[in-house]
């Protein structure tokens, strides 16, 4: 009876495991190559070929040489070793481990209580295509696998004192300041929030909170202490510490970024976060098991994230997977269960067969208008910000790119006002004194440059144009 009860189990784990993979397949060939990939690319290559950290803008005119907090650089660096060991293959590889590696990180740790209730387990597992807003070859993947390390490791802690995965704490510290420094702060936030939750011992109606012991304590604040310190190993040593303070201040990015844009119930789009709140709070309320406070604070923290900005969605995901199974009801495996576990594996990996070739990977710029533009070499090109990136990829130098946080103290801020043509864009177009232009189509400034005839139109495209000061 005990060894069919542990082939069972063993049979499950290996379906669990595989519907994790196969979503990971999936999630991966949906990535996109975004313009901020290419700055990426080019800024690893740099470093790669003169065995060097950027810590100096190279890639725009106007501020070339400028200082430059290039909180992921360890990123750039990863991502051009897979190019040069990969080639075009990298970046299905490069993305297939990093998701299976996010996936694999969220789920495992949690088979043993997946089995308690199949059927939510399932619906649970597949949910993790949320992802799929955000799976771009950027630094965030990395920052979701620190942040549910940070999670695992510090419920390991509170669930047993003598844990030694905390000490792995400042390590990560150092890699998330190097990989991607803009949320590295979380690795000292969360076990602020273990501890101040720890304080407190009650138990109130629907809600219970244990305080942790006196051995918990010095090991949390022993090694937050540690991990904060260790942030400033990096190329940009202590400002590191105030620089996601520094973006998250500025208005500007926060109000034209898209992933900075606040979650909306007016956006369709957004309502997949909604849902996945709603689902996890009814659970929560009707559960017959009592709620730990630790895991409604670090509920309402990634929910204030996510509410604040689109990017941080994820989170909330990761976090609720390390509790979620705790108040679900146990329910027996019915006859059904591999049945459906299989058709979920097959209808994943269809999926991604089908995503592969419809994945949109044309290039941001044609090669007609990059050629045009490296035969005439403008000096002074304004250019869209979405494009900046891959124009960099081509060795042109750009106004303006993906590194917002670069240009917020210089000319983010009258870049969108030219855009956009408000205040005083004019002037603005007569200080910077462009030779050549390249807009989206239908912008204010594709207007305003097509109606003056100060400028001449050189390259008319489908979604952008190319404009000429005469």
């Amino acid at each position: 009876m005990r060894l069919k009860k542990k082939i069972v189990e063993n049979k499950l784990c290996i379906l669990f495991i595989s519907i994790i993979i196969s979503i990971s397949i999936f999630l991966a060939v949906s990535v996109e190559l975004e313009a901020d990939y290419y700055w990426h690319l080019i800024a690893g290559k740099y470093m790669f070929n003169n065995h060097t950290i950027l810590t100096k803008d190279i890639f725009s005119w106007y501020l070339y040489g400028k200082e430059w907090i290039s909180h992921e650089w360890l990123f750039e660096y990863i991502l051009y070793c897979f190019k040069f060991a990969f080639n075009q293959n990298h970046v299905i590889i490069f993305s297939l481990i990093l998701v299976t590696t996010i996936m694999l990180l969220i789920h495992i740790p949690n088979l043993k209580n997946y089995k308690n209730n199949i059927a939510f387990s399932l619906l649970w597992i597949s949910f993790s295509i949320i992802f799929i807003f955000y799976i771009q070859l950027r630094p965030h993947l990395f920052s979701y696998i620190f942040f549910a390390l940070s999670i695992y490791i510090l419920y390991d802690l509170y669930k047993n004192e003598n844990s030694k995965k905390i000490y792995s704490l400042p390590v990560l510290s150092v890699l998330w300041a190097n990989v991607h420094g803009g949320s590295s702060n979380l690795v000292y936030l969360l076990p602020l929030l273990f501890m101040i939750t720890g304080i407190f011992q009650f138990c109130c109606n629907k809600i219970y909170s244990k305080r942790l012991t006196k051995r918990q304590y010095t090991k949390l604040i022993l090694i937050t202490i540690i991990s904060f310190v260790f942030l400033t190993i990096n190329p940009h040593g202590i400002k590191m510490l105030f620089y996601p303070y520094q973006n998250l201040a500025d208005v500007t990015m926060i109000n034209t970024i898209s992933e900075w844009q606040p979650t909306n119930l007016n956006n369709i789009m957004h309502y997949p976060y909604y849902i996945l709140v709603i689902i996890i709070v009814i659970i929560l309320l009707f559960s017959e098991k009592k709620i730990n406070m630790i895991d409604m604070i670090m509920l309402a923290f990634t929910i204030f994230l996510g509410l604040k900005a689109i990017r941080f969605w994820p989170y909330t995901y990761i976090v609720s997977t390390y509790f979620i199974c705790n108040y679900i009801k146990k329910r027996k495996k019915d006859n059904l269960t591999e049945i459906v576990m299989v058709l979920i594996i097959i209808s994943f990996l269809f999926l991604a067969l089908k995503v592969n070739k419809i994945n949109d990977k044309n290039k941001i710029i044609d090669d007609y208008t990059i050629n045009y533009l490296k035969d005439v070499k403008p000096k002074r090109l304004y250019n869209y910000y979405d494009y900046g990136g891959y124009l960099i990829y081509n060795d042109i130098k750009v106004f303006i790119d993906g590194r917002a946080d670069l240009y917020s103290k210089y000319n983010y801020k009258n870049y969108h006002k030219i855009c956009n043509t408000n205040n005083s864009f004019i002037e603005l177009i007569s200080k910077y004194n462009f030779d050549y232009y390249i807009v989206k189509k239908n912008t204010n400034i594709d207007y305003y440059l097509y109606r003056t005839k100060e400028y001449v139109r050189v390259i008319k495209k489908k979604k952008y144009n190319i404009y000429k000061h005469k």
